[in-house]
Order: C-alpha cells, then sequence, then structure tokens
C-alpha cells in the first residue's frame, strides 16, 4: 500500500486527474449528506446509514435499501435489489483487475473499495502504475469522503432531504459520462455503449430501479471480436 501513494504523489497522475477526482469526492460527499439525512428523516437510527456506509459502500444500493425499508419493505427484499445493482461490478472488475495488484489482500481491499467514478478514472489512464494509481487515490478519496458525508448528513438530522433540490442526482451521470466519452474510440465500444444506453432508456419506466443497467450489459455483446470466417485456403501445386 505504501508503494501505490509513493507512486501517486511522486508524479504519475498529472494535476488535472488528482484535481478531478477531488472534484468527484467532494460532491460524493454532499451526496453521502443527503443519504444521511433521508435515512435518519425515515425514522431509523443514526448507527443505521452509518454503518450501512461501512460495510456495503455502495450509494446506489444503500438508497435503495433504506428506500425500500422505509416504505415498509421485506429487508431480505432490499438486501436483494442492492446485490443486483451491484450486478454491473463484475465485469467492471475484469476491467480494472490490473490495478488491485498482485497481493489478495491488496485484490479484497481494492475490490471492496470499486465504485464507477473508480473504474471510469482508472480506464483513462494508460499503464499498469497509472492505473493503479487512479484507482486507489479515488477509491480511498471516495471511501473517506462518502462516509463522512454520511455522519453528517445523520447528525444533521435531514437538513437535505432531497438531492434533486440541488441538481446532485445529475452531477454524477454527467462526471462519468465525460470520463467515458475519451474511451469510446473504437466502433465497436460505440456499438455496445449505444446499445445498452437504448435498453436501459427503454426500460427504465416498466423495471425496479437497478434492472435497467443490469440489463443493459446486453450491450457488451455488440462489442464480441467476431471474426469474419477465413479464407479458403489456397489448392496446394500439384508436384
Amino acid at each position: 500500500m505504501r508503494s501505490i501513494w509513493r507512486t501517486s504523489l511522486s508524479g504519475p497522475l498529472d494535476r488535472a486527474l488528482v484535481r478531478n477526482i477531488a472534484l468527484v469526492c467532494l460532491a460524493d460527499a454532499l451526496v453521502g449528506v443527503s443519504f444521511g439525512a433521508i435515512a435518519v428523516s425515515t425514522g431509523l437510527p443514526l448507527w443505521v446509514p452509518v454503518m450501512l456506509s461501512l460495510v456495503v459502500f455502495a450509494g446506489a444500493s444503500q438508497f435503495i435499501f433504506i428506500g425500500l425499508v422505509a416504505s415498509g419493505g421485506n429487508p431480505f427484499a432490499a438486501m436483494l435489489a442492492g446485490l443486483l445493482v451491484n450486478m454491473r461490478h463484475v465485469p467492471l472488475g475484469f476491467a480494472v483487475a490490473d490495478a488491485f495488484g498482485e497481493r489478495l489482500r491488496d485484490r479484497l481491499f481494492g475490490s471492496y473499495l470499486m465504485a464507477d467514478e473508480t473504474v471510469a478514472f482508472t480506464m483513462t489512464q494508460q499503464g499498469t502504475e497509472k492505473r493503479r494509481a487512479a484507482y486507489w487515490l479515488c477509491g480511498i478519496g471516495l471511501f473517506l469522503c462518502w462516509n463522512l458525508g454520511t455522519l453528517l448528513g445523520a447528525y444533521g438530522g435531514g437538513f437535505i432531504k432531497d438531492t434533486n433540490v440541488l441538481g446532485l442526482d445529475a452531477a454524477f451521470p454527467a462526471v462519468l459520462l465525460a470520463l467515458l466519452l475519451p474511451s469510446l474510440t473504437d466502433a465497436a465500444i460505440r456499438r455496445a455503449a449505444a446499445i445498452g444506453a437504448a435498453i436501459a432508456l427503454v426500460t427504465s419506466p416498466f423495471l425496479p430501479a437497478g434492472m435497467p443497467v443490469i440489463l443493459a450489459l446486453v450491450g457488451v455483446l455488440a462489442a464480441w471480436p467476431f471474426k469474419s470466417p477465413e479464407a479458403p485456403l489456397e489448392h496446394r501445386s500439384q508436384p
């Protein structure tokens, strides 16, 4: 872990990237404040949102869990919904596996810190050293900011009840889109992204939150490296 911090502080990450990571962490802290406030305002004890942020560390899943439980839903159904939303991390984990490190401890902790923003920043970097530095810097920063924001929001007692008022619900998709645009240089990737986005938009009005994102993974099939049939071998000349 020390080598990771030495790498990130010794210069492989440019200042623009570090600044962008800091801004996303700040936005994440604000959303964490809203999460803590909303959870407490529904009547849940303070320790519930704090423990969720520490153990689960997945904003979308946490909001879904709190929403379902607060509306009288079964906690096990809420947990299943959260797991379905986080299924997207399976393919994302393969995409950034080289950033975790070689030791089992680093791989387990790296998987725990995985978030959409962390993956997006990592995939904009070229080279294992830069990817690893971006992943850990963003992952640890998000973890600290999210948990601090949750704690502040829970203590605030519901001061911020609706993130839509501040536009925070639109901030994260906008940031992720800006981060992912440089990766859409290949025609197959653009085709997969377009199909996935279309599936998510069409199914969003009819399916529970999180399911459209999972179904959008079907778009990955459009980027499969299909190969054209090989040309028939030339007939060998007769002796």
